[in-house]
């Protein structure tokens, strides 16, 4: 019983831990843009790039969730 509270407060931290360093690396992109004068089609792109990143790690979590609550995985 103890066991399943460590995994899962060793899981939910991991997962907080990775958006942490997601919000990080979002703002130091965003003072590095701001700091170089990038035009806003630059921005676009850095942003849709990082957008496209954290979105696939969402997607992998869920992916990953569901197939095991199935017992595929």
């Amino acid at each position: 019983m103890v066991s399943q509270f460590i995994n899962e407060f060793d899981t939910l931290g991991l997962y907080f831990g990775l958006a942490g360093i997601f919000a990080f690396i979002g703002l130091a992109i965003k003072d590095v843009l701001n700091s170089g004068n990038v035009p806003k089609f630059g921005r676009y792109i850095v942003w849709g790039v990082l957008f496209l990143g954290c979105s696939g790690f969402i997607a992998k979590g869920l992916i990953q969730v569901f197939w095991q609550g199935a017992g595929v995985g």
